[in-house]
C-alpha cells in the first residue's frame, strides 16, 4: 500500500511561506455502523436486519430481556434537585413538591425541602420514584423508571437513572438518528443501540452508561417521538449476536465509504470478527462524506501540535493505514527528532472529523536565478532572462510530479509556468516579471508570495 505522507520543510520566514492542506472524509470513528450508511441502504430499500447484517460481519438477530434494568449516570452535582417525586427510599412525598438531595458523609444523603430543611436521611443508594413513573431531575429532565442517588468522589452526589432496557432505547435512538429518519433506519438504531447497552458498562460508582457520548447519547423522556417510539417497539427486545452471544455493536455518523477494522482505531483492543471494514456504497448522503478542506500555516499545525513537537516543527508522516485510508500510525516530526502517535491523537490536536486524512505542504520563496540555468523558463518566454525564480518544496510528491506556477490576474489566477518536483520534494521554476505567485499540485495551492 502507498504511504500518504507529508514533510512541511521551513524555510526563514523572510525567504518565504508554506501551507498545510488537510483533505479528508467521515465523522466519528468508523468502527461498526455508519449511521448516514444505514440511512442510504433504508433508501434503498433495505430492511433494518439487512443493514445490521452488513455493518456486522457474520452477526445475526437475537434476544434479550426488555426488561433489564440499566443505569445510567444523568449529572453530578453539589445538590441535586426532584420534582413529580412520590417516594424517596419507604418514605412517602408530595408529587405537587420540590425536593433536594445532598451528599450527608460518604454513605449517606439527606432529602431536604425546596427551602433546604432537613426531612430525613438515608444509607445510598437512594432511591426516588415518580407517582406516575416519571420523575424530573432539575437541569436535565424527565426520565422513566427511578432516580438514584449515590455520593460521588468529589464530595457531591451523582444522579443516576435506573430505567428498564426498552424505556432506555427509547430515550436513546432519536438522540443518535433523526427521527424523521425512514422506519428500518431507525429500527437498525434502535437494535445497535439496545445491544451496545447490554454489551458494555461503565462500571463504577453505581452505573453502566454515560447520558453522552461517552457512551450514547440518552435524553429521556423529552427524546421519546412517535417515530422512534415506534422503531423500538418493533424491535422489542432484539440484539444483534455473533455465535450466538450479544457483542459491541459500535456506531457513528458517517464512514466517508468504507469502515474500518475495530484493531486499527482506539476504541477497541484488538481483532473483533463482527466489527471488519466494509464497504458503505450509500454513505454519500451525509454532509461529511467529504470534508471541506482544512488550510493551516506553519505555525498554526505546530501551535496544535504542541508538546508532541521534538524541536521546530517539520510536518507530519503516515506510517501506517487501515483497511480503510484511516490512519493508524503517524510521525510528527520535528528538528530534534520525532513523535510516534495514533490518528486519534492526529484527530483530536488538529480538529479533525475523523483519521480518514491525508496531508499536503507546499511551501514557496523567491529565489534569485541560478547563473548555470536549472530552472523551468516561463512559458512563452524562452529568449528573455528571467526576472525571478519561485522555489520551495511539495510534499508528498513522486519526483518528476508536476507543479503549476500561477500570477493572480486581477482576482483570478492564471498558470504562467510549469515543473517537476526533484528528489526530495523540491522545485523550481523561472518567472519573467513581477507579481504575486502561488504553486499548484494536484489541485492543492499553497500560499501566494509576492516577487518585487
Amino acid at each position: 500500500m502507498t504511504l500518504a505522507a507529508f514533510a512541511l520543510l521551513a524555510s526563514p520566514a523572510a525567504a518565504g511561506k508554506a501551507r498545510l492542506t488537510i483533505r479528508g472524509a467521515g465523522f466519528g470513528h468508523g468502527v461498526g455502523m455508519s449511521q448516514y450508511g444505514a440511512l442510504g441502504f433504508a433508501q434503498h430499500g433495505k430492511t433494518y436486519d439487512e443493514i445490521l447484517a452488513h455493518y456486522y460481519t457474520g452477526t445475526e438477530l437475537g434476544t434479550t430481556d426488555p426488561a433489564k434494568t440499566v443505569r445510567v449516570l444523568i449529572k453530578s452535582t453539589g445538590t441535586a434537585t426532584v420534582s413529580g417525586a412520590s417516594r424517596a427510599g419507604s418514605r412517602n412525598l408530595d408529587p405537587s413538591r420540590t425536593y433536594q438531595v445532598r451528599r450527608h458523609g460518604s454513605t449517606q444523603l439527606d432529602l431536604l425541602s425546596s427551602a433546604g430543611k432537613r426531612i430525613s436521611t438515608f444509607s445510598a443508594p437512594l432511591q426516588v420514584a415518580g407517582a406516575d413513573g416519571v420523575v424530573t431531575l432539575g437541569g436535565a429532565g424527565a426520565y422513566r423508571g427511578v432516580m438514584e442517588f449515590r455520593p460521588d468522589t468529589f464530595g457531591g452526589v451523582n444522579a443516576i437513572n435506573a430505567v428498564s432496557l426498552e424505556d432506555y432505547v427509547a430515550g436513546v435512538v432519536s438522540r443518535e438518528s433523526p427521527s424523521s429518519w425512514p422506519a428500518e433506519a431507525l429500527k437498525a438504531q434502535a437494535v445497535a443501540a439496545r445491544t451496545y447497552a447490554i454489551t458494555t458498562s461503565k462500571a463504577g460508582a453505581g452505573f453502566d452508561q454515560y447520558a453522552d457520548v461517552r457512551s450514547q447519547v440518552y435524553g429521556g423522556v423529552a427524546a421519546e417521538t412517535a417515530s422512534t417510539n415506534a422503531a423500538v417497539q418493533a424491535t422489542r427486545g432484539q440484539v444483534v449476536t455473533h455465535g450466538g452471544e450479544p457483542v459491541v455493536t459500535f456506531f457513528f455518523s458517517t464512514s466517508g465509504g468504507r469502515t474500518e477494522n475495530v484493531e486499527n482505531t482506539n476504541v477497541g483492543a484488538g481483532p473483533q470478527p463482527h466489527l471488519k471494514s466494509v464497504a458503505d456504497p450509500y454513505d454519500d448522503v451525509s454532509p461529511k462524506h467529504r470534508w471541506k478542506p482544512t488550510r493551516l500555516t506553519l505555525a498554526q499545525a505546530g501551535a496544535k501540535l504542541s508538546g508532541l513537537v521534538k524541536g521546530r516543527f517539520k510536518g507530519i508522516q503516515v506510517i501506517k493505514r487501515g483497511k480503510s485510508p484511516r490512519i493508524v500510525a503517524a510521525d510528527v516530526v520535528g528538528s530534534a527528532g520525532r513523535t510516534r502517535v495514533d490518528g486519534a491523537t492526529l484527530r483530536a490536536r488538529l480538529g479533525l472529523l475523523d483519521t480518514w486524512a491525508y496531508f499536503t505542504a507546499i511551501a514557496t520563496r523567491k529565489a534569485k536565478p541560478s547563473p548555470t540555468g536549472g530552472t523551468t523558463p516561463p512559458a512563452g518566454a524562452a529568449g528573455p532572462r528571467p526576472h525571478a525564480v519561485v522555489a520551495g518544496s511539495v510534499v508528498p510528491a513522486r519526483t518528476g510530479a508536476e507543479v503549476q506556477i500561477q500570477l493572480r490576474d486581477g482576482s483570478d489566477w492564471r498558470t504562467v509556468a510549469s515543473t517537476v518536483v526533484r528528489r526530495g520534494g523540491g522545485y523550481r521554476a523561472a518567472v519573467a516579471r513581477p507579481g504575486t505567485y502561488r504553486v499548484v499540485f494536484s489541485g492543492d495551492a499553497g500560499p501566494s508570495i509576492r516577487v518585487p
